[in-house]
C-alpha cells in the first residue's frame, strides 16, 4: 500500500489552523459560551448578592477547628484543601469551600448520625485566608488576586492588566461555585460595565469566583 501523501499547506494556513485549534480547546476548557449561563441582568437577587452580609464563607486555605461534643477522638483541626474540601474522621471528605461555619457543621452532624446519637458539631475559624479570585483567558496578566470587599468586575480586570486585543467584549463570564447547586455561570458585557449600564456595574465578586474572558 502506498503511503498517503500529506498536502503541503502554506505556512500561513498552518498557523491559522493551529490558532483555531487553540481557541477551540480554550473555549471547551472554559466551558462558558458553549454551556449554560445567565446574563447578569437576569440574575436573581440572592445569587447576585452572594453571601449574606457579615456571614463569612469558608475558603481554600482556611484553618478550621471542628469540635464534636463529648467526642474528642473525632474532633479535629483541618485546613481546607485547594479543591475546597476537608477530611473529618468517620465522615471522610466533605466540601467546605463556599459554606458558612453553621451550614458546614450541620452537614457534618448529619453524616455522623449513623455513628453517634444526636451529634452536636461546632466549627471555629482559626485562620482565615484573604479573599481571592482568579482571572483567566484574554487578560494581560492571568492569575490569582486578592480582593477587597465590594470589588467589581471592572476593578478585577484592572488587577489583571485589562483585556487583550483578542478579547470578546460580550464574552466575560463569572464562574461562581455553589455547594450542592453546581457551578453558576454569569455572563457580562464589557461595554455595559464601562458605561455603567445594567446590573453588571454593581455586581460584586466574592472569594472563590473565577472571571473568564473569552
Amino acid at each position: 500500500m502506498q503511503p498517503r501523501e500529506t498536502p503541503n499547506l502554506p505556512r500561513r494556513d498552518v498557523r491559522g489552523a493551529l490558532r483555531l485549534l487553540c481557541i477551540l480547546a480554550a473555549t471547551a476548557g472554559a466551558g462558558c459560551g458553549a454551556g449554560s449561563y445567565v446574563w447578569v441582568d437576569q440574575l436573581d437577587a440572592a445569587s447576585a448578592a452572594g453571601s449574606p452580609e457579615n456571614v463569612y464563607l469558608v475558603a481554600s486555605g482556611d484553618l478550621l477547628s471542628i469540635r464534636v461534643y463529648d467526642q474528642d477522638a473525632i474532633s479535629t483541626h483541618c485546613r481546607v484543601s485547594p479543591d475546597g474540601k476537608i477530611a473529618v474522621p468517620l465522615v471522610g471528605e466533605i466540601e467546605a469551600r463556599g459554606q458558612s461555619a453553621a451550614a458546614l457543621a450541620a452537614q457534618i452532624a448529619k453524616r455522623l448520625k449513623p455513628f453517634i446519637v444526636a451529634p452536636s458539631v461546632t466549627i471555629t475559624l482559626e485562620e482565615a485566608q484573604p479573599p481571592r479570585i482568579s482571572l483567566v483567558g484574554e487578560v494581560a496578566r492571568p492569575g490569582v488576586f486578592p480582593i477587597s470587599p465590594g470589588t467589581g468586575v471592572v476593578q478585577a480586570l484592572a488587577l489583571a492588566g485589562g483585556l487583550t486585543e483578542f478579547a470578546s467584549h460580550d464574552g466575560i463570564f463569572v464562574l461562581r461555585p455553589r455547594p450542592a447547586k453546581g457551578l453558576l455561570r454569569i455572563r457580562i458585557a464589557y461595554d455595559d460595565l464601562t458605561r455603567g449600564v445594567g446590573r453588571g456595574a454593581a455586581f460584586q465578586l466574592q472569594s472563590g469566583d473565577t472571571v473568564v474572558v473569552e
